[in-house]
């Protein structure tokens, strides 16, 4: 009888044990699948059209409406699509896209699903449409190496004609750095960057070896490139675009040391002088949202 008492008390924590065990597995079954579901990764793209497959000529970025521009941003919107659908894929769940082309460059029927745009100027300075900690990555297209860069196709810093140069605390930057720093101030990695070759080595040299680049091109002078064709670009862009969802736990935020010396050089033409005048500006500023105050 004894015996039997004993085998019974085995068996009863055995069942126990093996009911724990269920449950567990089922708890954690349903919690990894309630937070997938309700996990958000929320990407913000700043878009700009010199660093597009196919763009090299100046004509085709500044002369708005002209045929080569209109032909131009419809490679840009393109090169675009290639990304968001990379993007989805990848886990993306809301995308915001931001035309940040000085004279804009967003063809709304040629939009696809899956993302929200972003066009047309002037625009509010505070609103929805900035980037915030919200947001799990930031995604740097149609890029450009910063002005001086022998090799960069269509380079420059804000301003072609005016040939503008920045410097933050003492580092001479390119746009990918000021967007970059903007987005780190609110914690939030630059994760894939596309442009020219030149692009890329710079986006690599500012933000580490982790963010994901895409080249479009390979630049040999300020306005001529060796062209590499859509079909390839578009694919590469897709499969940076998905790759780089997963490399956002390995990318950092750019983060500048604040307050940040600021330089800036420009050139000044005057209708009264032949030759431009040489203008340095140099200020303090309390953080990266004030670059350009």
């Amino acid at each position: 009888m004894e015996c039997k008492n004993i085998i019974q008390k085995i068996l009863h924590v055995t069942v126990m044990k093996s009911a724990i065990r269920v449950l567990t597995l089922c708890f954690l079954f349903l919690f990894t699948g309630f937070y997938s579901l309700s996990a958000q990764i929320k990407i913000y793209i700043e878009t700009d059209l010199e660093g597009v497959s196919g763009v090299y000529n100046f004509t085709q970025t500044r002369e708005k409406g002209s045929p080569e521009n209109l032909k131009a941003c419809e490679y840009f919107m393109g090169d675009l699509a290639a990304v968001v659908r990379g993007l989805r894929d990848g886990g993306a769940t809301e995308i915001l896209v931001l035309d940040g082309h000085g004279n804009q460059a967003m063809i709304p029927d040629l939009m696809i699903a899956g993302a929200k745009y972003i066009t047309g100027l002037p625009r509010p300075q505070n609103g929805t449409w900035n980037i915030d900690k919200t947001y799990s990555g930031m995604v740097l297209f149609g890029f450009h190496a910063m002005n001086g860069t022998a090799d960069g196709v269509l380079c420059h810093t804000q301003s072609s004609e005016s040939e503008n140069k920045y410097w933050y605390n003492g580092v001479e930057s390119g746009e990918i750095a000021q967007s970059a720093s903007v987005a780190g101030y609110f914690g939030v990695p630059a994760i894939l960057v596309t442009g020219d070759e030149a692009t890329c080595r710079e986006a690599k040299k500012f933000l580490g070896d982790a963010v994901i680049t895409v080249a479009t091109k390979k630049g040999l002078a300020r306005e001529s490139a060796v062209l590499y064709p859509f079909e390839e670009t578009r694919k590469a862009l897709y499969e940076g675009a998905k790759k780089s969802i997963a490399a956002i736990p390995k990318c950092k935020p750019y983060i500048m040391e604040t307050p940040v010396k600021v330089k800036e050089e420009y050139l000044e033409k005057a209708p009264s002088t032949i030759m431009p005048r040489l203008v340095t500006i140099e200020k303090v500023i309390e953080n990266p949202l004030h670059l350009f105050d």
